[in-house]
């Protein structure tokens, strides 16, 4: 088994139709709850992760030169993560389908954990 990275992404655009009203955002969340739970049981589940807040600063270069960040030119903006363990890719991938995210417009990036040997 390898470890996975879930990136979400999501406009704020979309972000704020789906979480507008308290009713929506609760809603959303017994969602998030429910899929975290069955990947939990299934044993995919290593880490929940956590939500990011929207604000941040980026360093950069040599003169590491510091920015405000996340960039509001970027269409969409992670707006959390959660570590997982499948197979291979191709079962990350078909694991992250049942993500509520995608029922707002979003979108998740899956990326395999890099192993290193320190």
């Amino acid at each position: 088994m390898s470890q996975f990275l879930y990136l979400y992404r999501m406009t704020e655009a979309s972000r704020q139709q789906n979480m507008g009203t308290p009713e929506q955002a609760q809603q959303s969340m017994q969602r998030w709850v429910a899929w975290f739970s069955d990947l939990d049981k299934k044993g995919h589940l290593k880490d929940r992760g956590q939500p990011l807040e929207r604000t941040g600063k980026v360093v950069r270069g040599q003169q590491k030169t510091v920015t405000d960040g996340p960039f509001t030119e970027a269409k969409d903006l992670v707006g959390g993560f959660t570590l997982v363990e499948a197979r291979d890719i191709d079962q990350a991938v078909e694991l992250s389908r049942g993500c509520p995210i995608f029922e707002g417009g979003g979108s998740v990036e899956v990326r395999p954990i890099m192993k290193m040997d320190m």
